[in-house]
């Protein structure tokens, strides 16, 4: 049980930042972070450091320094365990931030080829998002 509950923390993590409860998201992907680290069971690491970059940005302070430094974490995570679709997330939350910051060129030419690997699932959310996002980027 304890080997699953980064992925469970992770989800709370989730759920509380839909409900607007930042702090205790945060808290809980502190919380997986140390279990990630006791266990050694790094399944959900990259999707872990994600979810840390996305509930720091929704705290709203800073220039998204510290939230583009855990996208690039969890990008690099996803990539050693080759866990495609959590690096498609990865990609798309920090091309998003560079998008935002004027960087059209480099969020495209970030997440266009992690997406063209992608031969299937063209109907899931992750990858629906990320051709928006590239969709967006081309114009």
């Amino acid at each position: 049980m304890r080997i699953r509950r980064p992925y469970y923390l992770a989800s709370l993590a989730e759920a509380s930042a839909w409900a607007g409860e930042i702090e205790q998201g945060l808290t809980a992907l502190v919380g997986a972070a140390r279990v990630v680290e006791e266990t050694g069971e790094r399944r959900w690491e990259a999707e872990i450091c994600r979810l840390t970059g996305e509930l720091t940005l929704a705290r709203r302070s800073g220039d998204g320094t510290e939230a583009e430094g855990w996208f690039q974490r969890a990008l690099d995570v996803a990539g050693r365990q080759s866990a495609k679709c959590l690096e498609l997330r990865a990609a798309t939350s920090l091309a998003r931030i560079w998008r935002d910051r004027g960087k059209r060129r480099e969020s495209r030419n970030l997440l266009a080829p992690i997406y063209g690997g992608f031969t299937e699932g063209f109907g899931t959310l992750d990858l629906k998002q990320a051709k928006a996002l590239l969709d967006e980027l081309a114009q």
